[in-house]
């Protein structure tokens, strides 16, 4: 009896071993291509991310240049109007504009303190 428990453990033994490695290998193998999904998931995600952000700044821009535009031929910008112009250069330039908004949200800033001193 005891000779034939060994033999089946000598036997059973390798085939247990052998069945634990491959479902390691398979787990790996799942990691690997989780792992390159995951990544160009996120990579896609950041593409879609990095064309909205330069959406939303060129939009701001736009808004940007239209204000600027108005009140320098007015020559004179209400205080809400400054404060919207000065939020939405803030966000321009967290985004990464930067350039000619910057030249005139100077411009502006000029017509509203020359504005407070009258």
């Amino acid at each position: 009896m005891k000779a034939f428990l060994l033999q089946t453990y000598m036997i059973a033994l390798p085939i247990f071993l052998g069945y634990i490695v491959w479902l390691l290998q398979e787990q790996k193998k799942k990691q690997a291509t989780d792992a390159k999904e995951r990544d160009a998931r996120i990579a896609e995600e950041k593409k879609v991310r990095n064309a909205n952000s330069a959406g939303t700044m060129l939009l701001l821009r736009v808004q940007l240049i239209e204000y600027h535009d108005k009140y320098m031929k007015l020559g004179t910008i209400p205080s809400y109007a400054y404060e919207n112009f000065c939020e939405m250069y803030k966000a321009y330039h967290r985004l990464g504009g930067n350039g000619m908004i910057t030249k005139m949200m100077h411009e502006i800033e000029e017509l509203h303190l020359k504005e407070k001193g009258d």
